[in-house]
């Protein structure tokens, strides 16, 4: 029994050896791992609170920032860069809206002026003269600020203007032709101020003529106009008797209704009855007013420019030597005074003091009768 017991307790004592050098291992081995695992966790808080490694974090952070900071700054200013230009549209809307309303008001003035100019050639009797414009008033600028509109409706003006002047023009240039024609046709040669030169008709190159260009050329179509109307006042062709104006007896030679042989009539008669008006055939300055032998009451106008016209046979006259008439003014009633085989008006037509045929003249003033 002894000797085993021994042999058990020794066997008891070799495990317990076995068991304790594997603990001593184990224990070391942990040891090893958690010395490595400091020896990392240190080494890792090293290089994180390293300067060098600190300084590199930092400048990656920085680096980041400032990318965003730059793309924000671009945003910004790519903002504002928008908004400028917008205002800058603005600006040049708001200008070109003062711009357009300005050109608006100019256009209505020369509207105005071209009424004006029609009306006054109305009055001067150019019959041919457009009828004045109706409403040229200039549209209202459009509240959403459409300049394209607003400026559309200008150059519509501005056309109209345009077409205005020169039919206005055209009219006062051929109603001056036209009394130049006539009064040329019965030796009458008006003094008119100078005229250019002739040549064909070539349209402009280019923009042509401004309006104020050719609203001096109406002027000056005008101012032509009007002299020419002025020589034909002067001129005797108006007919010098109330109604209808039949002649009797013409101008020339002819059988003599006293003597019954040929003679020379320096006048023609218009058939009248005693009393009917007489009347003056132009403007002038009377220069006989009274008994002339076989012409009975006579009045003689003197007309300017070496014209004069007799008015003889009256049996009343109505002005004095000395007056100054105008073309259709009574000056006397018709009769039978003097040489005369019954009441009629003896009318005649003298340059410088020389008998012409007054045939002439009076178809001259019938075709002009527009103008008188």
């Amino acid at each position: 029994m002894q000797a085993g017991d021994q042999s058990i307790t020794l066997g008891r004592q070799q495990v317990r050896v076995r068991s304790g050098r594997r603990i001593g291992a184990y224990i070391l081995y942990m040891g090893i791992v958690t010395v490595l695992l400091v020896s990392n966790a240190l080494t890792a808080l090293a290089l994180y609170f390293a300067p060098e490694v600190s300084a590199l974090m930092r400048d990656d952070n920085s680096a980041l920032l400032a990318a965003y900071e730059q793309r924000i700054t671009e945003l910004r200013l790519e903002v504002d860069r928008l908004h400028s230009r917008q205002y800058a549209q603005m600006g040049d809307m708001n200008l070109q809206m003062h711009e357009l309303v300005q050109q608006q008001e100019v256009l209505s003035e020369q509207h105005e002026y071209v009424r004006a100019l029609t009306e006054m050639a109305r009055e001067m009797g150019i019959a041919q003269a457009p009828a004045a414009t109706a409403d040229v008033t200039a549209p209202t600028p459009p509240l959403s600020g459409d300049t394209a509109a607003l400026a559309e409706s200008l150059i519509a003006m501005q056309e109209d203007t345009r077409m205005a002047l020169v039919s206005l023009s055209d009219a006062a240039t051929l109603s001056a032709n036209d009394i130049l024609t006539r009064l040329r046709s019965v030796g009458i040669e008006p003094e008119l101020a100078a005229e250019g030169v002739g040549g064909p008709f070539i349209p402009a190159q280019g923009e042509g003529l401004s309006i104020i260009d050719e609203a001096n050329a109406v002027a000056d179509a005008l101012a032509r106009y009007q002299s020419a109307r002025h020589a034909l006042l002067k001129a005797p062709v108006q007919t010098p008797i109330s109604g209808t104006g039949t002649v009797t007896s013409n101008f020339g030679n002819r059988t003599d209704p006293f003597l019954k042989r040929a003679a020379f009539h320096a006048g023609i008669d218009f058939r009248a009855s005693t009393g009917t008006p007489v009347l003056a055939a132009a403007s002038g300055t009377v220069k006989f007013a009274g008994g002339n032998g076989g012409y009975g009451n006579m009045v003689e106008i003197d007309h300017g420019n070496g014209y004069a016209t007799r008015y003889a046979h009256l049996s009343q006259i109505a002005v004095a030597i000395g007056q100054t008439v105008t073309g259709g003014q009574r000056i006397g009633l018709a009769g039978s005074t003097g040489r005369s085989t019954g009441p009629h008006l003896h009318f005649e037509v003298r340059r410088s003091g020389s008998a012409i045929d007054p045939t002439r003249f009076i178809a001259a003033g019938r075709a002009l009768a527009a103008y008188l």
